[in-house]
């Protein structure tokens, strides 16, 4: 009888600790919120510098090479599906956990990193501009449906913290990061946008 209390109190522990490493390693509700204003606030910042544009100032290019801001919102569009999808839903979250990372450091780190424009970056070739979506509006219209699908995937997902993979950042990221990195990457191309709207040759409507 001792015995089969001991074996349950062992099995009660170790459940116990099962669930506090799990709950470890996923985001917390104050983490979750964090990143769904960062995701609100970039979405914004799209909306507002893409807002009321006519076909002359889409479709304006700085320089022979130098995108419009017509193909910059096709690439924000583009990248939010292939990094929520194709990496963190059949890449990230299939990796192993990574501990002993400073996790806010990280996170703070890919904010100022993927939005310094002073880094410059080539796409790689699955985001290059090819009009993908038909028109500057239907790339606005397909990003805008992209964020709201990853909002629901950080708002309806576990784990996030509990798995990571490598990255251009020289660290490995998890779940949680790469969803700042979607971000991130779109607070980097509105400012290449705003920055195409400020060229002195830049339509004045």
């Amino acid at each position: 009888m001792k015995k089969r209390i001991f074996a349950i109190g062992l099995i009660a522990m170790a459940m116990m600790l099962s669930t506090s490493v799990a709950r470890a390693q996923d985001a917390t509700a104050e983490e979750k919120e964090k990143a769904l204003k960062y995701l609100e606030q970039t979405r914004k910042g799209v909306e507002e510098a893409t807002k009321g544009l006519s076909p002359a100032q889409w479709n304006f290019k700085p320089g022979p090479d130098r995108w419009s801001v017509a193909e910059v919102m096709e690439h924000i569009a583009a990248a939010e599906d292939l990094l929520r999808d194709g990496l963190i839903v059949n890449q990230v979250m299939k990796q192993p956990a990574a501990p002993g990372r400073d996790v806010l450091k990280i996170d703070d780190a890919i904010k100022t990193k993927i939005t310094d424009r002073s880094q410059k970056a080539k796409a790689p070739e699955p985001l290059l501009p090819t009009n993908r979506f038909g028109s500057p509006d239907g790339s606005l219209k397909h990003f805008e449906e992209s964020r709201t699908k990853t909002e629901d995937y950080l708002k309806s997902t576990a784990g996030l913290r509990a798995h990571a993979m490598d990255s251009p950042t020289g660290q490995k990221l998890d779940g949680y990061d790469w969803i700042i990195f979607i971000a991130a990457h779109s607070e980097r191309h509105t400012k290449q946008i705003l920055e195409v709207r400020a060229d002195p040759n830049f339509p004045k409507s």
